[in-house]
């Protein structure tokens, strides 16, 4: 048990406590004045949803003061690119090329008729699942994204009531919608990479996203909130995105869109549209500030100019990247343009405090110094920058009137002795492991790797199951069909030692 969960024993799990609740500590990241500012031995006071004072001992009554000890108490995260799914894109690090390993549909595959591979109280689970994990790492705040590939096609409004549903209970703040697309690419011979669209069933697919985001929109309390998705760039058409576009304009909907992510990609839209995605969203006046864009790996400078002068935010994951070599060029040009930078994981586990780390490695690598980026500047993308994505400045920030969602980072780890600055600590310790409990809207949602209603250790075996008999359906939807094992080979060839040879 960590020494945040001991002294928050007084507190119920899954619940708001009653009253003032003063939370001390010895290090706060507070804010004011336009920025993070880092307290010693202060406290954080909320009371219902919202943090009522964070400074020296405060002067007021309390229903309770809780020493937290030596810890750091920090905003929750903002996770613009957030895992809901058991992530499949782990089996694509040490295996590829992508059209070969299931991560594009062949056309005998589409031919058949493509299928759910998960029931829907599967798609249920990974979803709750997902979203505890993202509780125990310390993110407070999620724009939930799933892979299509094992999907029929797109996301079901009935699995987002779901969503929503685990969020309000679990207590997680989400931005939700169900992705939908046009289109997808197709094998049609290996290596020979086509895209094939449905522009009727895209439509179709906007429709009742837009009738979900207004029947969802403030609910559980106000923690489920309304996002358009559709899915990426190059699965979609123009007409799609044009009515995309106006509809977030009409009810001021944030929209998430990868571009610029990949090679595949860039040489679609290329084929296609004879230009870069970036480029062909602001020829037909597309971009803007509510637009999210993961990942902006293969951004060029123009379409980055093109970012900087509409005000789209980049979603930055660099843990997904960083595993295939390829990074973000780079952030500090990125932000000298003036473009708004928001993390993503986009990965599981969703451990923000690595992902944190290693863009802090891959930005100053990309600049060849330390020059390249700060820890300052990759913590505030994780607060403040993802905040202000969704419009938000109640969020990503602890200061008088904000919301308190608030996580609490233990540091008194023997792992991270000795500690000189905490921001750095944590960073540099590059782990999520030491979150010791998580506030979400002033309640108590994650204490000690608990989270209210579920069993932790159970869903991870199921989950396990859940991604073993995904696995076994992996050769429906891969070019000839090739048999599992040969799919997916182990890191080292099976067999027996010697000695146990010998034994045996």
């Amino acid at each position: 048990m960590t020494d945040a969960a001991r002294t928050l024993h007084t507190l119920t799990l899954g619940q708001r406590p009653v009253g003032r609740t003063a939370l001390r500590a010895r290090w706060i990241v507070g804010h004011a004045q336009g920025g993070h500012r880092l307290l010693e031995n202060a406290e954080v006071v909320i009371e219902g949803q919202r943090v009522l004072y964070v400074g020296p001992a405060f002067p007021g009554e309390v229903a309770r003061r809780i020493d937290l000890g030596e810890v750091l108490v920090s905003p929750g995260f903002v996770d613009l690119d957030a895992l809901s799914d058991i992530d499949t894109t782990l089996l694509t690090v040490d295996y590829g090329p992508g059209w070969a390993k299931g991560r594009v549909w062949p056309q005998s595959y589409l031919d058949r008729g493509p299928y759910e591979m998960y029931a829907p109280e599967e798609l249920d689970f990974q979803k709750r699942f997902a979203f505890a994990q993202l509780l125990r790492n310390g993110i407070t705040t999620a724009l939930p994204i799933a892979s299509l590939f094992y999907r029929a096609w797109g996301e079901t409004v009935a699995e987002f009531e779901a969503a929503a549903a685990a969020a309000g209970e679990l207590g997680l703040r989400v931005w939700l919608g169900p992705a939908y697309r046009s289109g997808g690419i197709v094998c049609t011979a290996p290596g020979k990479l086509e895209p094939q669209f449905d522009e009727a069933r895209g439509m179709q697919g906007l429709d009742d996203a837009l009738a979900f985001a207004d029947r969802i929109a403030g609910s559980f309390d106000g923690l489920v909130q309304p996002m358009l998705a559709p899915d990426r760039v190059e699965t979609c058409t123009l007409p799609l995105l044009r009515r995309t576009m106006a509809a977030s304009a009409e009810r001021g909907l944030p929209v998430r869109l990868h571009m610029a992510q990949g090679r595949m990609e860039r040489k679609t839209v290329e084929a296609l549209h004879g230009t870069t995605a970036p480029r062909w969203l602001a020829a037909n006046g597309l971009l803007n500030d509510r637009l999210i864009a993961p990942h902006a790996v293969e951004a060029t400078p123009e379409d980055l100019q093109l970012y900087a002068d509409h005000g789209v935010t980049i979603a930055h994951c660099p843990l997904v990247y960083a595993r295939d070599g390829e990074m973000l060029r780079s952030f500090r040009k990125c932000r000298d343009l003036g473009i708004r930078i928001g993390m993503g994981t986009d990965t599981a586990p969703p451990d923000m405090v690595l992902n944190m780390a290693v863009g802090l490695m891959m930005g100053r690598a990309a600049e060849g110094g330390a020059a390249g980026l700060s820890t300052a500047e990759i913590f505030d993308a994780a607060t403040i920058g993802g905040a202000d994505a969704l419009g938000r400045p109640d969020l990503g920030r602890l200061a008088p009137g904000s919301l308190a969602d608030i996580a609490i980072f233990d540091l008194s780890d023997p792992g991270f002795a000795p500690t000189i600055d905490p921001i750095q600590t944590l960073v540099f310790g590059a782990t999520g492991r030491v979150t010791g409990a998580v506030f979400v809207d002033g309640r108590l949602s994650m204490c000690d790797g608990k989270v209210a209603g579920m069993d932790i250790d159970a869903a991870r075996r199921q989950v396990q199951r859940q991604f073993e008999g995904l696995l076994a359906k992996y050769p429906d939807r891969t070019w000839g069909h090739p048999a599992l094992d040969t799919l997916f080979p182990p890191t080292y060839p099976p067999g027996l030692m010697e000695s146990d040879m010998e034994s045996a």
